[in-house]
């Protein structure tokens, strides 16, 4: 497993930042506002990492398409009046700046907004290690390829030296539709069996873990 990769791509929610709790809360926060059945939790995590328009259609699939900008705009309302209260999993800062200063490119794409992540680079204080970024409302959502795709060309990496990070099955699908490696992570939105599921390279249960392996691995 000595594989060395020239472009390490992180997503978002989840994976570095704890903040799948908070997307669940505000989901259902949303359909609370609009007086709808309370969202199952399993539902609303299934959907994290989508862009959110897209996220919103599937966990209410039932919900009159005039319906879903009301909702986009209440699940924000919820999410942004606490988001700056959301922190890194430990480790995540000491990791970066470790992988950066191994000459690694480092990247993100993610199914926030540009404004959702441009806010959480700021708050979070990771924006000027990374050399790209992509988001939902840039590309196609997640499996789609694209954002990787768009990184990859931006940054003159190939797929071979590519490894795509990330705690949703979206994440490992994207990956393998890229055709790049993958590292699934087991503390975020979705089970650990779902990410064994895709067959990534590795899957890691802390952010601990993900930090080692990462060291060592990649």
């Amino acid at each position: 497993m000595a594989e060395r990769f020239d472009l390490i791509v992180f997503d978002w929610d989840g994976t570095l930042m704890d903040s799948a709790g908070a997307i669940v809360r505000a989901m259902q926060a949303a359909t609370r506002d609009l007086g709808l059945a309370e969202l199952p939790e399993e539902r609303a995590r299934y959907v994290i990492g989508l862009g959110l328009g897209e996220a919103l259609r599937h966990a209410v699939p039932d919900l009159e398409e005039s319906a879903y900008p009301r909702m986009v705009e209440r699940y924000r309302h919820h999410y942004l009046s606490s988001d700056q209260e959301l922190s890194l999993f430990e480790g995540v800062v000491e990791m970066i700046d470790a992988l950066a200063a191994r000459g690694h490119l480092l990247a993100v794409a993610t199914g926030k907004s540009r404004i959702g992540l441009d806010r959480a680079l700021g708050h979070s204080g990771l924006g000027r290690y990374f050399h790209a970024t992509r988001c939902a409302d840039e590309c196609f959502s997640k499996p789609h390829p694209a954002m990787l795709e768009a990184l990859m060309d931006e940054l003159g990496a190939s797929p071979e030296r590519t490894l795509m990070i990330g705690d949703t099955t979206h994440d490992l699908q994207m990956a393998k539709n890229a055709r790049t490696a993958s590292l699934g992570v087991g503390f975020g939105a979705h089970p650990l069996a779902a990410l064994e599921a895709e067959s990534p390279l590795a899957c890691v249960r802390t952010p601990a873990e993900m930090a080692s392996w990462l060291l060592m691995h990649a």
